[in-house]
């Protein structure tokens, strides 16, 4: 693999992101090769500097040498997200004030969000495995008009790996990644194989291992049960029907075993005043596959000239062990299958380009719990477990989008979205009674979005961005029947007849790229309508506070978010990023029906980075250093105030972080890193999570291609 520092410069210019770009692609793939072109702000290919949106996008080679632990931590230096982590093996990132599925993930375009996600932080971005990534992208704010419901603070899309093919004839290749972290007591090997042909076919299999140990964590020592076993793998056929037509056939499999839910129990370790749990043990066991076939191409046809079609299957398998004092026992999770289609046609014309298409998913789920004996033989079986039994849910959408240059220096970008979503839940427990009852509910919507750049100068390097994106979101079996246990000594029971919630963002920016120095400024302000948020009842179900949703969340969510990078000579970067926000949303913070305007839970601090990189030897040798900075988390609402397991009295203490790591070309085809994180062994937690995070910790890697 060529190192060139050329290289490095224009893929960084065109990046304009809070971190340095981290050198050459190594796959040979379209996307690849083009870099510094981003999918998911249009759903095809264009530069940062050109979307309409504050964009983030993380590649291979980036994600290799900064030795990203978990998707999660892919967002650890964006600015306006916070990655929450209720424990070791669930993360959650907040990404303009909301979290879990009010943010949409998809992977090579397909959902990973489901009808059984649950509000607040979970763990369901955990279950991709980022050693099986090419790139991740982050569009903030981009409504719901591309890619349909839950797309309100952010739309992430991963994009898995891909064979590697040579200009001509065929090539087989393979790659090993190890990581080893000193404070998380961890090892991840992931190893690939690509066999292909060039015009014809192209092939690769992969897997990865990971076993994560108990966090050191500075001040507390030891977090027992911190740890868990993750194994990961994943095929992807490429198959070249004609010079212009490809099929794709992908399959992807996640199992996590024995991952703690330790702030719910009496292992976990009191720090700045956090309660301890009162469980025995929480246990969380999680399967997830993805199985899909895509066909894209060009057309003759007068109504496109592009296409993208896909058939997917997504199967999502969840188990939890609960013990608790006085022998209790339970055992509880679902079995979800989601079948999802979509089309996506392009269509370009004198002066507008088009991109319109449907999409369609169906989930049906089984829930369960069993009540245990001490012998874990089963002793009792509930009406539902943590959402209802033999449910199924329809998502069928249709949309399009255009982008449409109004002069040499002003571009515009606008569409629409109309949704349909239908549920029906057999047997969920009514909490009143306690009897069998059904849920049978439909919605529909109709979203817009509106966005413009403009170019403010004749060179082309100062341009203005921004508008106006609506965003819903659609409620869920969870929503509308969970059955669960919830923050610190709650239960969530079911909540029949919700409404959609209702989002729309402005957002007015700024972009500079210079020979020199790049980045982006951008204000958002979010208005917020029938937000689905719990309220407490009054009522005590099995020891715990009840719980349930209403749509009474009306308010906004703003902030101010910027990232910059400068070359201050050609082998040398210094790069930096800066966030804050406000909100204010009506809510009930006590079951007496008095409304009351609090920040959402979990409101980001506000915080920063800088970091200066310098290469060495040809590009050969890199260096990083950073400093991270997290103000103090104190602005709580009632429900943070009391969730005194995740969030310590007053709130969650500020921190400041250094980091320093380093890569080493040993040979063309051996890259070796190193890192030191929290140099000064900083006690810290983000805020709202459930355990502090590692102390000290040294990072080794080693990437291997042959």
């Amino acid at each position: 693999m060529q190192q060139t520092n050329s290289l490095r410069i224009g893929v960084y210019l065109l990046f304009a992101t809070s971190s340095i770009p981290a050198g050459a692609q190594e796959e040979d793939s379209d996307i690849q090769e083009l870099g510094a072109l981003f999918v998911t702000p249009s759903r095809t290919a264009e530069t940062d500097f050109e979307a309409p949106y504050h964009l983030e996008r993380i590649d291979a080679v980036e994600l290799m040498e900064r030795s990203v632990r978990s998707v999660p931590e892919i967002f650890e230096q964006t600015p306006g997200v916070v990655v929450q982590k209720t424990a070791h093996g669930q993360g959650s990132p907040y990404i303009r004030g909301v979290t879990a599925y009010h943010n949409l993930f998809l992977i090579d375009g397909i959902r990973l969000n489901n009808a059984a996600f649950r509000s607040g932080p979970n763990q369901y971005w955990n279950t991709i495995d980022s050693q099986g990534l090419s790139a991740v992208e982050l569009v903030k704010s981009q409504g719901s008009v591309l890619f349909g419901s839950d797309s309100v603070g952010g739309t992430v899309q991963a994009f898995t790996r891909n064979p590697i093919y040579a200009e001509e004839g065929s090539l087989t290749t393979g790659r090993s990644f190890s990581r080893y972290a000193t404070a998380e007591n961890s090892f991840i090997q992931r190893g690939e194989y690509s066999v292909s042909e060039a015009g014809k076919y192209g092939l690769i299999l992969g897997g990865t291992f990971k076993d994560f140990g108990d966090i050191e964590a500075a001040d507390l020592g030891t977090l027992p049960w911190t740890g868990y076993d993750e194994w990961d793998m994943d095929a992807k056929l490429e198959w070249f029907l004609n010079e212009d037509t490809k099929l794709t056939a992908f399959h992807q499999q996640v199992h996590v075993e024995d991952a703690w839910r330790v702030h719910k129990t009496i292992h976990s370790r009191s720090w700045a005043g956090t309660s301890v749990g009162s469980e025995l043990a929480r246990i969380l066991d999680q399967d997830r596959e993805l199985t899909y076939i895509q066909l894209e191409g060009v057309s003759t046809s007068p109504l496109f000239e592009k296409y993208k079609l896909s058939l997917s299957h997504h199967r999502h398998q969840e188990e939890r062990f609960r013990e608790r004092s006085g022998d209790r026992l339970d055992l509880q999770g679902f079995e979800l299958d989601s079948y999802g289609a979509w089309a996506q046609l392009e269509k370009s014309f004198a002066n507008t380009d088009v991109i319109y298409g449907a999409s369609y998913y169906q989930d049906q789920v089984d829930s369960y719990k069993h009540s245990l004996n001490t012998d874990r033989s089963i002793s009792s079986t509930a009406i539902q477990g943590p959402v209802g039994d033999d449910g199924t849910y329809h998502l069928g959408s249709l949309f399009f989008n255009n982008s449409t240059p109004l002069s040499d220096s002003l571009q515009v970008d606008w569409g629409g979205r109309y949704t349909y979503a239908e549920t029906k839940i057999e047997k969920v427990k009514d909490p009143q009674s306690g009897n069998q009852i059904s849920i049978d509910d439909d919605w529909d919507s109709i979203v817009g979005s509106g966005r413009f750049t403009y170019l403010l100068d004749k060179a082309g390097e100062y341009r203005l961005f921004g508008g106006l994106s609506q965003a819903f979101r659609t409620p869920n079996f969870s929503d509308l029947s969970r059955l669960d246990s919830n923050r610190s000594n709650e239960i969530e029971t079911p909540s029949p007849n919700l409404k959609p919630e209702k989002f729309l963002t402005s957002e007015i920016g700024i972009k500079v790229e210079k020979e020199r120095y790049s980045g982006t400024l951008s204000y958002f302000y979010m208005d917020v309508k029938d937000m689905i948020l719990r309220t407490p009842t009054g009522n005590i179900v099995d020891g715990d506070e009840e719980v349930i949703k209403s749509n009474i969340g009306d308010g906004y969510v703003q902030g101010i978010e910027l990232a910059g990078t400068v070359e201050l000579d050609d082998a040398l970067y210094l790069f930096g990023g800066f966030a804050y926000q406000d909100s204010s949303v009506s809510t009930y913070p006590t079951s007496a029906p008095i409304l009351e305007d609090e920040v959402l839970s979990r409101l980001m601090p506000t915080n920063g980075h800088i970091g200066v990189r310098q290469y060495m030897k040809d590009n050969k040798l890199w260096l990083e250093g950073l400093v991270t900075v997290f103000g103090k988390g104190d602005r709580l609402n009632t429900r943070d105030s009391r969730d005194t397991q995740r969030i310590p009295p007053g709130g969650t203490p500020d921190y400041w972080l250094a980091t320093v790591r380093g890569g080493y070309w040993f040979r063309d085809n051996i890259l070796l890193t190193a890192a030191v994180e929290n140099i000064f062994d900083e006690a810290y937690r983000a805020h709202g999570s459930g355990q502090n995070e590692p102390g000290r910790n040294f990072v080794f890697g080693a990437e291997i291609h042959f």
